[in-house]
């Protein structure tokens, strides 16, 4: 099984100042191993984070963020984790927080090689500070541009040799997305199936999966 890997040949996929997406909501698809397994190499710093949020104290991301590893985060919503926002204010970590919808279909954008989209969302806050405004039909949109990383790194329930992925009910949420718009994926799996997954569960296919590693 060719993507099968150990984790720390995996992680060595990351370096420093890279650009990752961690799958997750309220860590929920957020792979823990491979969050363990970045905290264990000293040298892994200065990251900027995609992610929808920062988990809760003491869970997913929100270790990386009390480790001091991110540098900047790319994120919906970051309140449950009260670090992050100590981080932002002493001017430690580059913190921009954009509406989930938006997060969600910029991600989608640079998985499918698409240049952005126009979306009203937004539009007369401070969302809108630094994008381009375009009126179309006598609305106003904001053009917001694709997101892409470096590294994504993503939690599935089941995976099979090929590397096809399963996500367990909710642990589903970015994953799909962001499998799309990285340069390497590598996912933590619960369980590797003989044979091939049926088709019918197959979330994310393999050609998208660059590593496997045990969770």
């Amino acid at each position: 099984m060719k993507k099968l890997v150990n984790i720390e040949h995996a992680v060595d996929q990351i370096k420093s100042g890279s650009t990752v997406m961690i799958g997750g909501f309220m860590a929920c698809g957020t792979p823990p191993a491979l969050i363990e397994a970045i905290l264990r190499r000293e040298d892994l710093r200065d990251l900027t984070v995609i992610s929808n949020d920062h988990g809760m104290t003491g869970v997913g991301i929100s270790k990386l963020v009390a480790a001091k590893r991110v540098k900047k985060a790319i994120a919906t919503h970051l309140g449950l984790n009260p670090e992050t926002g100590v981080q932002m204010n002493a001017g430690e970590m580059e913190v921009q927080v954009i509406p989930q919808g938006t997060f969600a279909e910029r991600i989608r954008c640079g998985g499918a090689g698409l240049g952005g989209f126009l979306t009203p969302t937004g539009v007369g806050t401070v969302v809108e500070e630094g994008k381009e405004k375009m009126v179309i039909d006598g609305r106003t949109y904001l053009l917001e541009k694709p997101l892409r990383a470096d590294v994504a790194l993503l939690l599935a329930h089941q995976a099979d040799q090929y590397g096809n992925l399963f996500y367990r009910r909710a642990t589903r949420n970015f994953q799909p997305l962001m499998a799309m718009a990285a340069d390497v994926v590598i996912a933590e799996v619960e369980e590797i199936v003989e044979g091939a997954l049926n088709p019918d569960l197959v979330h994310t296919p393999g050609i998208l999966v660059k590593y496997l590693v045990r969770g």
